[in-house]
This record gives structure tokens, sequence and C-alpha cells, in this order.
């Protein structure tokens, strides 16, 4: 049953707490699973993945293929309506739009001591995308996460999808095309993001791994941080929606249904200063999730993890939201800037009635790859910088090291490293 809290009910404290601290995410037998996956595709490379892919996916790579043409790509997008392939083509620029606006900018200066120093960015080689082809296979996420590699200036972008009984969907491939992918392989799972981090005969090793995907894959991620860079640990998908009584009712239960949708596991969380809307949105949640083709999933998410949160006023809700900490908040109230401006933690915001999550998930332009399970607290949504590194630089003369290497060396020796002073000193002579 939902869970419905009132600030005012004596238990309340402890009740939040519970929600705060809830773990929707990974147990130690997929942990487990993975650490034995990981090893054996580095120890047996291709064979490895062609084994998994037969008992997981139900295919022979060898037979099937391991990689997808570009022909492939071409008669997806060849195959789809216009409608689609329009809104596909209106995702990308609107994407791309929004990321070249990320780019940033080099530094060279020189200081008041005649030091020169700055900053030079550049993008890493290659990158690995994971793109879902189990219950989650979507297009959008394929945009969402090549294109910033695109606009960092990523020279290899190397993709990964499982193939169920060989096949693979269609918009996927159109969306590839799209984007401009050209190395597309037909694995999946942990093995895959093994195979990216580590390299086998014919794939070769990334320097990032990016793209959602199930609890193994969100898993290998984790463990392979080190040997790779990873966009986040992503866990199941969450929304918080803060919403006041002038709002429709069925408005704010699409939204919320919008994220139970997605997984058994994923969150939906009403905050309202209003007892009668809530049930209203409440009654409006159960005449809706019957019309969804993915009620049994969205039934069980919303049962078992939503929660409405009943508040005195929204001035009291804001401490509350910040510490849950969501991927997606919407604040549908009228004036949506003012409570953004007491928002801390959160992935991405979402300001005013008629700006539902879900358009941030497509067509909007910002990135719906997004930090879940309160990791907005520390982290932030993809990025043209999750591809790219800084390296800084410094050039001294004879005036400059007179002027700063005293110092140095002073430093140095106060922390027993006789070699890193002399280093300094013998240039002061």
């Amino acid at each position: 049953m939902t869970q419905r809290l009132t600030t005012t009910s004596p238990d309340f404290a402890a009740a939040f707490t519970t929600l705060v601290d809830a773990r929707r995410e990974a147990d130690d037998d997929v942990s487990r699973d993975v650490t034995a996956i990981l090893k054996a595709v580095r120890a047996g490379g291709d064979a490895a993945l062609a084994d998994y892919t037969q008992r997981f996916d139900r295919h022979d790579l060898n037979v099937s293929g391991w990689a997808v043409t570009s022909a492939e790509c071409r008669a997806a997008l060849d195959g789809i309506s216009t409608t689609l392939r329009d809104a596909l083509e209106l995702a990308a620029a609107r994407i791309t739009t929004y990321h070249e606006k990320q780019r940033p900018v080099d530094s060279d200066g020189v200081d008041s001591a005649g030091v020169r120093l700055g900053a030079r960015w550049s993008a890493v080689d290659a990158a690995g995308l994971y793109v879902p082809g189990g219950r989650a296979a979507y297009p959008s996420s394929l945009l969402m996460n090549v294109i910033p590699a695109k606009v960092a200036g990523v020279s290899r972008i190397a993709m990964v999808t499982p193939t169920p009984n060989g096949e693979i969907n269609p918009l996927v491939l159109a969306a590839a095309q799209i984007a401009g992918i050209e190395e597309i392989w037909r694995v999946g799972g942990a093995q895959a993001v093994a195979a990216l981090a580590y390299g086998t005969d014919r794939i070769a090793p990334v320097d990032v791994i990016t793209g959602p995907g199930n609890a193994w894959v969100a898993e290998a991620k984790r463990q392979l941080y080190g040997v790779v860079g990873i966009d986040m640990v992503a866990g199941p998908s969450e929304i918080l929606v803060v919403a006041d009584a002038k709002n429709d009712p069925d408005w704010i239960a699409a939204d919320l249904l919008s994220q139970s949708e997605h997984d058994p596991t994923s969150q939906s969380i009403l905050f309202t200063d209003d007892a009668a809307f809530a049930d209203a949105v409440e009654q409006a949640v159960q005449r809706r999730l019957p019309l969804l083709s993915t009620q049994a999933v969205a039934t069980t998410s919303w049962e078992a993890n939503g929660a409405i949160i009943v508040v005195r006023d929204f001035e009291e809700a804001m401490p509350l939201v910040n510490r849950l900490a969501a991927e997606h908040l919407e604040l549908a109230v009228d004036d949506p800037d003012a409570l953004f401006a007491k928002v801390r933690h959160a992935g991405s915001v979402f300001l005013g009635r008629m700006t539902p999550e879900a358009v941030g998930d497509y067509v909007a332009g910002p990135n719906h790859v997004l930090p879940t399970g309160r990791r907005a607290r520390f982290s932030s949504g993809l990025s043209v910088l999750d591809f790219m590194k800084r390296t800084s630089f410094l050039s001294l003369d004879t005036a400059s090291i007179g002027a700063i290497g005293p110092a140095a060396v002073a430093l140095a020796e106060a922390e027993g490293l006789p070699a890193h002073a002399a280093s300094v000193a013998l240039r002061l002579k």
C-alpha cells in the first residue's frame, strides 16, 4: 500500500527517516555474480562473451554476428515513420545545442609573481556506451549519452547492447544512425561492461563507460571504476513532485506514474500542503493505472515504494525535499522559482505546472542521465565534462622561481623531503 505521511503526526520524523534510508538497489548476490563475470571476461575474452550471450540472450554471436553493420542502422532509420524520425532529430538537435554550452574553456595567464599557469581541456580517446535492450530499450538514452561524447570531441565511441534472441530494437538503431555511431556490438550485461573496460580480441578497451542498465550493469560499472571512468552508479528511477491544490490531480497522477512505470523498484513521491488534494491525486492514480500497458510494473512500484506527504506549507517541505535529493524534482506551484531557490540537492528540476518531467526525458535538451539514490547530494547529471579531463600547466623563469621558490624549499624541508627541497633550491642559485 502506498505510504501516506503527515508532518503533524507524532511519528513523522521516524517514518520519514525510514523513507529516506530505504534501499532499493542491488544486493550482495548481484555483487558476487558480477565479480565472477568480470573475472571470466578478463580471462576468457571473446569466448566468455559468446558463452554469456548464448546463456542470457539465447543466440550464437558467431552465427548472428558480433557487430551491427552500418547498413542495418541505415535500414532501421529508413524504416521508421516520418513522425518518429522527426522526433529523434528534434531531440538530437536540442540535446546538442544544450551540451555545446557546457564545453569548458582553456585558461592561460601570468600571475603577479610572473608565473605562467593555466589548464587545457581534452577529450578521452575512447568512450563506451551501454544501451539497454531488455525491459528498457530507449533510443532517447542513446542520444543523451552519445551526444555529450561527440560534443566533447571523443574520437571513438563503442556501443554495446543486449540482443535477446539476436534481435535489436530498430528505434535504437535508428537513433544510432542519427547520432553517427559506427561501432555497435551485440553484447550486453555485466559481460559487455567488462569487455569495454578490459578489451578483448575483437573489442578494444575504452577510457570511460556511460549508459543505464540493470542492477548487474550498474554493479559492473561500480566494480570497474578506476580501470575506467564511469558516469555514475545509477539505481532505480525516482521522481518527487511538489504540488499545490491548484493543479489538476490527473496531471500530477500521470507525472508520478511516469516514473513508477520504469521498474518495480522505481519511486514516486508527492509533497502537497492540501490533504484533500492528496486524496484526489491518489484516486487519480488508481483510475489511471488500469489504462497503462505498463500497469503491472507501475502498480508494484507505486504500492511498494510510492509515498504521499502532506505538509503544513512548502516552507516546511523544502528541507525534506533536500534530504531526499531526488533524481527528478517537479515544482508545480504558483512561484516555482521561490522554491527552486531553496533546492540544494536534486538531479534535475522542472519548474511550473506546464513542465512535466517526461518532456525532459526526450526533447528539452538537458541530460536525463541523472544521479539516483540520494546521490544528487554530491554528484551531477551526465555532461560533456564526463568525457573530458583537465591538464594543468605552469612555466617559471629565473625571476618567478626566485619569487616563490624559497617558500617551496621551506615547505619541502618541513615535510622531511630533502630531494624536493634541493630540486628547487639548486635553481635559486
